[in-house]
C-alpha cells in the first residue's frame, strides 16, 4: 500500500530569490520525495507570504495539517525551514501528534529536528541583528532609505534616491516571480480571464503585495510585469 501525503510550500517574497527555493523547486523536491516513498500526494498548500507573520498566522499550513490528520497522512515540506524556525512551534507540531517529513533529509529524528531548528533560528536571528544594524549605521550616514513594503512602490519610488528605488522593482520582482506558478496552474486548469485568475487566487487564500484581495487589475498589472 502507498503512503500518503500532503504538501506544503511556502515562499517569502524577501526570501525566495535568495534561498533559491521557490514554488517550482520546493515541488520538484516534494514530488521526489513521494515517489521513491511510493506515495501518493492527496493535495498540495502554498503559503505566499508578503510581509514577516508568526507561525500561527499561517491558514494554509492549519488546513494542510488538517487534511494530513483527517486522511492519516504525511505533510511532506522541502526543507525544515519551510515549516518553520521557531524550535517551540516545531516542539508543539510534534507534541501535538503531527506528521511530518523533510524531502531534503527524511530519515531525521524527533531529537534530530529539535537540533536543526535550533540552529535555524539562531540563523534567523542573526540575519535579523544584521539587517538591523547595517540599516542603522545607513541611516547615520545620512542615505535615505526607502520603504520596505512593495505595496507602496508607486508612491515611494519616485521620492526615494536611485538605490532605493532599484530595491523596490526588486521586491516588487520577486513578487511577482512568487505568484507566477500559481497563476500558471490557475490557467493549466482552465481559468483564463483576467476575473475568474483573480477570483481563484482569492479562493486559494493567496494575498496581494498590499495583503489585500486580487482584482483583475492587481492581475493585469502582475501578469504585466512578468511580460506574460
Amino acid at each position: 500500500m502507498s503512503s500518503k501525503f500532503v504538501s506544503y510550500l511556502r515562499v517569502s517574497t524577501q526570501k525566495q530569490g535568495r534561498s533559491g527555493l521557490g514554488l517550482e523547486a520546493q515541488r520538484d523536491a516534494v514530488t521526489t520525495h513521494v515517489a521513491s516513498a511510493n506515495g501518493r500526494l492527496l493535495g498540495e498548500y502554498i503559503e505566499v507570504e508578503s510581509g514577516k507573520k508568526s507561525d500561527k498566522e499561517r491558514p494554509k499550513l492549519a488546513e494542510a495539517l488538517k487534511h494530513a490528520k483527517m486522511t492519516g497522512a504525511t505533510l511532506v515540506v522541502a526543507k525544515l525551514d519551510r515549516l518553520s524556525r521557531n524550535v517551540a512551534f516545531l516542539a508543539s507540531l510534534m507534541d501535538g501528534g503531527a506528521k511530518f517529513v523533510c524531502a531534503d533529509n527524511p530519515h531525521v529524528t524527533k531529537l534530530t529536528v529539535h537540533v536543526l531548528a535550533a540552529v535555524a533560528e539562531q540563523e534567523r536571528d542573526a540575519i535579523s541583528a544584521r539587517t538591523k544594524a547595517a540599516l542603522g549605521a545607513a541611516k547615520r550616514r545620512g542615505v535615505k532609505l526607502g520603504a520596505r513594503d512593495p505595496g507602496h512602490i508607486a508612491k515611494h519610488a519616485a521620492k526615494g534616491n536611485r538605490a532605493s528605488r532599484v530595491a523596490l522593482k526588486i521586491q516588487a520582482d520577486s513578487f511577482a516571480a512568487d505568484v507566477l506558478p500559481i497563476i500558471r496552474d490557475i490557467q493549466a486548469a482552465g481559468t483564463t480571464t483576467l476575473k475568474g485568475i483573480a477570483s481563484q487566487l482569492n479562493q486559494r487564500g493567496i494575498q496581494t503585495a498590499r495583503n489585500g484581495q486580487w482584482y483583475p487589475g492587481t492581475v493585469r498589472a502582475v501578469m504585466a510585469r512578468l511580460m506574460i
